[in-house]
């Protein structure tokens, strides 16, 4: 019984440190795109959404995703799927992308908001963390509460 009591906590911080990780690479992927100073001119290719949820009385969650292609600077044609966006931009539109040069080119169509951005970022990183302390809070606290005294005999 104790092993759960590590296990899980263990499993959801494990995950609230992959997903920080993700939104930390993605904010730094936008970001560099923002940054770079290389635009071209994109194009709309599909829209679709997801849906997650709706089973047993539960909430149904909506993303919206918008694929584009562009030609980079040096004639490769990149396409890249993107979530977010506005709901207007439909199939056939021509965009604005921003994109980074290189091997592994990360782009976006999101219209620079740097300081909104950063703020979403940061948000779901604080998040994040107090998820990853109160794991860790519930652990050591159950260790001490029942571990140690059971081994000293209390």
């Amino acid at each position: 019984m104790d092993v759960l009591l590590y296990l899980v906590p263990g499993l959801i911080m494990a995950l609230a440190l992959f997903m920080a990780y993700r939104v930390t690479r993605r904010w730094l992927q936008v970001r560099g795109a923002w940054n770079s100073g290389l635009t071209a001119e994109g194009r709309c290719l599909r829209t679709f959404t997801t849906t997650h949820g709706g089973g047993h009385d539960s909430s149904v969650r909506t993303t919206l995703h918008h694929v584009y292609e562009f030609t980079a600077r040096d004639g490769r044609r990149i396409r890249f799927e993107e979530e977010g966006g506005p709901a207007t931009r439909l199939e056939g539109d021509f965009v604005t992308v921003y994109y980074t040069d290189g091997h592994r080119v990360a782009a976006t169509a999101h219209e620079p908001a740097r300081a909104k951005q950063a703020a979403a970022t940061f948000g779901i990183l604080a998040f994040l963390g107090v998820v990853v302390v109160f794991c860790v809070v519930f652990m050591v606290t159950y260790t001490e509460a029942f571990v140690t005294s059971d081994v000293s005999g209390h």
